[in-house]
């Protein structure tokens, strides 16, 4: 169950502001624990959104270093593209070269056109003869063009994955320069993460070690208490049950005996009884059960548990509640609204030991000890203490006596 107090965010907005002020010096170790939990709350979201950050950037990164590769693997096919298309047009070229130099060189007139019109049998050997040699020319120029398209082309492909390369390797470098001021930055703020923590953990253990002792001596002040009311209790007892045979033994003896001057015997004893009474504080007789403020003093210590209500594995509110009730014979529901139905109501100015107190819209509930304070299973992570009212400020609901 939790425990709402009104107080909490008036104490968050101190220790906040004592935690930029960098002093904690004057504070208290519950205090400065507050302060470097609340600080370690913060540096935790930093470095969950830098975690973000840098799960984003490194993504950007691979990206970039995809792309470059993809580019990189391109530029080498299209290089090599181009060295293949180069070395087809220095061939066709050569090829045409070799044609143009054979015939230049050539004695035999018969390769040339008016070799072919003199040397040609016919009209019709003329025009096939002429046509061939067009055909074989034309071939050559197609051949030698193919090649320097291709070239030209492989060329431009090469150029092209040339200057994606240039700025995907610039791109490429900003995504790595952001992968690793991100990182730094993420690295630092681990590391003071760390730093504080492990102050927390000793705070924790400073605290924890306070805490028992202060608890402590709360127990050992109220066991006091309670066992100082229990005799004032049972001395009232006493004094009240000795009037009754004091006047039991008066009557008789006052309507039977002669008149004498002599005093009554009866009266010296019933004085005598009264007189020696101790020097405690004397408790109002009234209805409740005061020993459940002592049976609860035995659990301080024991763990919460989330439906608890054993000492062997813990106690959540009304668990412990109940288990203590359970002890006077008395049998309690296990909710502490339920229990909050029971009894008769009580102001808190009247508060005795063994009643029930509640707070946070009957959320919580917790056994009334005496002085202010009450026994109670607070929350999960927390032991069964002793816990002044005034702590739960403005959630306190009411009291009720079994």
């Amino acid at each position: 169950m939790g425990i709402a107090r009104t107080t909490l965010a008036a104490s968050c907005v101190v220790l906040v502001a004592a935690l930029l002020a960098g002093d904690l010096s004057a504070a208290s170790p519950k205090d400065k624990l507050r302060a470097k939990q609340v600080q370690a709350e913060a540096v935790l979201a930093q470095v969950n959104k830098l975690n973000q950050s840098f799960e984003a950037s490194v993504e950007a990164w691979n990206g970039a270093r995809y792309q470059l590769e993809v580019t990189k693997r391109q530029l080498v096919v299209d290089r090599r593209r181009l060295k293949v298309a180069e070395r087809q047009q220095r061939l066709a070229q050569a090829h045409v070269a070799a044609r143009l130099r054979a015939l230049y060189e050539s004695n035999d007139d018969e390769d040339t056109t008016l070799g072919i019109v003199l040397g040609s049998s016919s009209v019709s050997d003329m025009l096939d003869r002429l046509d061939a040699a067009r055909a074989v020319a034309a071939a050559d120029k197609k051949l030698t063009d193919q090649a320097t398209a291709a070239r030209n082309r492989y060329a431009r492909a090469a150029g092209a994955a040339a200057a994606t390369l240039q700025r995907r390797t610039i791109a490429f470098g900003q995504r790595d320069r952001e992968r690793q001021r991100i990182g730094a930055m993420l690295g630092e703020r681990k590391r003071l993460l760390a730093g504080v923590q492990s102050e927390v953990v000793t705070l924790q253990a400073e605290e924890a070690a306070a805490e028992a002792a202060r608890q402590a001596q709360l127990r050992a002040a109220a066991r006091a208490r309670l066992a100082a009311e229990a005799r004032a209790r049972a001395a009232q007892e006493a004094a009240a049950a000795a009037a009754v045979r004091a006047k039991a033994a008066t009557v008789p003896t006052t309507t039977v005996a002669p008149p004498t001057p002599a005093a009554p015997p009866t009266v010296t004893p019933a004085t005598t009884t009264v007189t020696p009474a101790p020097p405690v504080p004397v408790i109002p007789a009234g209805p409740g059960h005061p020993q459940a403020a002592t049976i609860a003093l035995r659990y301080l210590g024991i763990p919460y548990l989330w439906g608890g209500s054993s000492p062997a594995s813990g106690f959540d509110c009304s668990g412990l509640v109940m288990y203590v009730y359970a002890q006077l014979g008395i049998s309690l529901p296990h909710y502490a609204a339920a229990q909050y139905q029971l009894g008769t109501p009580v102001d808190r100015s009247q508060l005795q030991p063994g009643d029930l107190v509640f707070f946070d819209a009957l959320d919580h509930v917790g056994i009334y000890i005496g002085n202010g304070q009450f026994v109670h299973a607070p929350q999960t992570g927390d032991v069964v203490k002793i816990t002044a009212l005034a702590d739960f400020g403005d959630s306190y609901v009411g009291a009720r006596r079994l």
